[in-house]
């Protein structure tokens, strides 16, 4: 299949009213992080049915679809990534890694993201040298640096916690609220795996955290716990 033919295929399922909805969902107004995106209204799920039934697609198309206006086009594009990097040969890995890393600015919703980086930035890294998402946690984009924090779920997966935690401390004063959540939402997967190192890292800086990022870290602790740290009585 062709880029072309696929963007038909999903322009063919487009729903108006649900397109709406989701400019509004995913912040596209002025000024807004999301500002002036374009969507089809495609539900996630009938997307990723359509990443199953049309696998055999070149990378140059995909990198087509990631050139779309349209979110959704995009969305297809990396979830078709995912699926061709989890079947390929080391040699197919390398090229969808670079790939996507070469179009980070067509990765710009928190979405994308999230549905992407762990499963081919962290997946590629994990036994590799890591130091490209401290290059991109230091970017002026936020969706890099949200790329660079996500990518380290594959790691936390594995019980390999340090890079999460390394790139916490230098995001820890960043402005952004998705990357408060990012964080936050890390440390928590951390501390499913491991409570102990969660809260050694808790206690040594839960009081400069971000409130955001405090509340999604400490989310799965008992109540009385939780009602401390945000009163700092801890």
């Amino acid at each position: 299949m062709t880029a072309q033919e696929i963007s038909i295929c999903l322009r063919s399922l487009a729903d108006p009213a649900r397109a709406e909805h989701s400019g509004r969902y995913f912040k596209t107004g002025l000024g807004e992080y999301g500002e002036g995106d374009r969507f089809l209204g495609i539900r996630v799920p009938d997307i990723r049915a359509q990443v199953k039934k049309y696998g055999a697609v070149s990378l140059g198309d995909i990198q087509a679809l990631l050139m779309s206006d349209f979110h959704e086009e995009r969305l297809f594009a990396l979830l078709l990534l995912v699926r061709k990097f989890a079947k390929g040969d080391e040699k197919e890995q390398a090229a969808i890694y670079n790939l996507y890393l070469n179009n980070t600015h067509r990765i710009n919703n928190w979405d994308l993201v999230d549905s992407s980086a762990s499963y081919i930035v962290g997946s590629y890294l994990e036994s590799r040298d890591k130091k490209i998402l401290y290059q991109l946690a230091k970017s002026a984009s936020v969706w890099e640096r949200r790329i660079a924090v996500i990518s380290t779920f594959q790691f936390i997966a594995n019980n390999q916690f340090d890079d999460a935690l390394k790139l916490a401390r230098q995001l820890l004063n960043d402005e952004h609220d998705l990357i408060h959540k990012a964080v936050g939402w890390m440390l928590r997967e951390i501390g499913k795996r491991n409570v102990v190192v969660e809260k050694a890292y808790l206690q040594a800086h839960y009081k400069k955290m971000p409130r955001t990022m405090l509340r999604y870290a400490i989310e799965k602790l008992p109540e009385q716990e939780r009602k401390k740290y945000l009163l700092g009585e801890i």
